[in-house]
């Protein structure tokens, strides 16, 4: 009966600590599967909702009990964020409208909530040495595990589970083609792109740390699936932090070894070198004069990066510049379009009328030779990011709420900008640099995470990191257990 009531008070003690422990693993390992579908988006409750609000039942009744403990000094700023979400979120509902389904802005708001409450539940669990080294491994291993099933995916066809697009994220089972960019167990490729380049800078300061080789040999299968997953951002991101980190860290014969390392992984896979070099292409287009539509000549296939409508034109060239493109085929596939648009709109169209329609497409169209941007880039340029500059123009202070700018901005700051304002924005930084000058001291281990943190800033810029939950999670519960540590070592 002791040994049972031993083993119940050990249990009672470490509830906390068992709940997040699982939630490590969870978190990356878990497929993005619905539960429940929300009308009007394709973000849908899952499994993980439910565990974070068990998680979250659990630490406020261990929270009343006293068995664990609030970090006030970041309950206040995280307060402060929530505080400034709510405000906008009621503004765009009840004053502004800019929120055109409430359930939706309702939803946004409660996510950044979820998100971030694992930092204080993770901190808290933080009571001694072992506890954040411990914690630190079981993350390091959830790491393992995500980059064996990247690789599984790319050579073994492990399925997947996405929701880059509306259809996908209804929860298919997804076998992917050879040339297409691996997701591991992520939303999609940018998502583990992110997750792996915010743990890379750790797994070196830990590699340092420790001088074991096995956190030698998880960083070179981190950089494979990074470059596997072709994310040119998080590439970049990667390349800035970790040269970054090593220099601060004044290891510079390692730089050698990365250097040469990334060189022989890019070359041998060939695909995000392919990726860069389709961001800015030089191409012949027509520009209709009246409308100034944009008709690029390519062939669409699964391998090829298409191009944008973005484009900036340069001076003819006789030699070099744009390649040749076949202007009388582009032009009959512009006729043929407007054709097709003129039937569907229920037009009987007469032979003399499509010959009308043709005589009239071709007299507009202007041949000019341009630099122009992949899709990618130019659905950026032209319509996400303007979109936040406007709604961050509508109310400089609060936004126009969350979800008011659909469910991505693919610019963190942006969005920030556009949907929470001023006072969201300048919330949401300050608990970033609050983290940063908490943790600001002379450790292999903190540069790690500091430089990881800035490698997900990076990254931010082009997508929305912050919001994707899988990141989310994992960089708010990381944190909570970096702060937890050396809060307890300045105590």
């Amino acid at each position: 009966m002791e040994k049972l009531l031993g083993f119940l008070k050990k249990l009672d003690d470490n509830l906390v600590k068992i709940f997040v422990s699982i939630f490590i693993f969870l978190v990356p390992l878990w497929p993005k599967l619905p539960f429940k579908t929300i009308n009007y988006t394709y973000i849908a409750i899952r499994f993980e909702d439910f565990y974070v609000a068990l998680l979250a039942i659990v630490f406020v009744i261990q929270l009343l009990r006293k068995k664990v403990v609030l970090n006030r000094q970041f309950a206040w700023l995280i307060g402060l964020f929530w505080l400034a979400a709510g405000a906008s979120t009621a503004w765009g509902i009840y004053v502004s409208k800019t929120i055109e389904f409430p359930h939706l802005g309702i939803l946004h708001f409660l996510r950044r909530i979820e998100y971030m409450f694992p930092f204080f539940v993770a901190a808290s669990v933080i009571k001694t040495k072992k506890d954040f080294f411990q914690m630190l491994g079981f993350y390091f291993f959830s790491v393992f595990l995500v980059v064996i099933y990247a690789i599984g995916q790319k050579f073994l066809n492990f399925p997947a589970v996405q929701t880059m697009n509306p259809e996908y994220a209804k929860g298919y089972i997804l076998y992917l083609t050879p040339e297409a960019r691996i997701s591991g167990t992520f939303a999609g490729h940018y998502d583990l792109a992110s997750y792996i380049v915010f743990a890379i800078p750790m797994l070196l300061g830990y590699f340092f740390f420790s001088k074991k080789k096995a956190y030698l040999w998880l960083f070179i299968g981190a950089v494979a699936v990074l470059i596997y997953t072709s994310s040119r951002i998080s590439f970049g991101a990667y390349v800035v932090a970790t040269l970054a980190f090593l220099i601060w860290i004044r290891k510079y014969l390692f730089i050698i070894f990365v250097v040469i390392l990334t060189v022989a992984l890019v070359l041998a896979t060939g695909e995000l070198t392919d990726r860069f070099l389709k961001t800015l292409q030089v191409r012949r287009i027509l520009v209709d004069q009246n409308t100034g539509a944009v008709y690029v000549g390519q062939t669409i296939t699964a391998k090829e990066l298409p191009a944008g409508s973005f484009y900036v034109p340069i001076k003819d060239q006789t030699k070099g510049g744009a390649p040749p493109v076949d202007l009388d085929a582009l032009k009959a596939r512009v006729v043929k379009e407007k054709i097709r648009e003129a039937s569907a709109a229920g037009h009987i169209l007469t032979d003399e009328q499509k010959e009308q329609i043709a005589a009239s497409a071709t007299a507009n169209l202007k041949p000019v030779n341009t630099v122009v941007s992949d899709i990618s880039f130019a659905t950026r340029l032209q319509i996400e990011w303007p979109r936040a500059f406007e709604a961050f123009k509508k109310n400089v202070f609060l936004g126009t709420g969350p979800s008011s700018i659909t469910e991505a901005t693919d610019n963190d700051y942006l969005r920030w900008l556009g949907e929470l304002g001023l006072f969201g924005t300048l919330a949401f930084l300050g608990i970033l640099a609050m983290i940063v000058k908490k943790l600001w001291r002379n450790d292999v281990i903190v540069w790690g995470f500091i430089f990881g943190l800035g490698a997900l800033m990076i990254n931010a810029s082009y997508i929305d990191v912050f919001e994707a939950s899988k990141v989310a999670y994992t960089f708010w519960t990381v944190a909570g257990l970096f702060v937890g540590y050396y809060s307890l070592k300045k105590a």
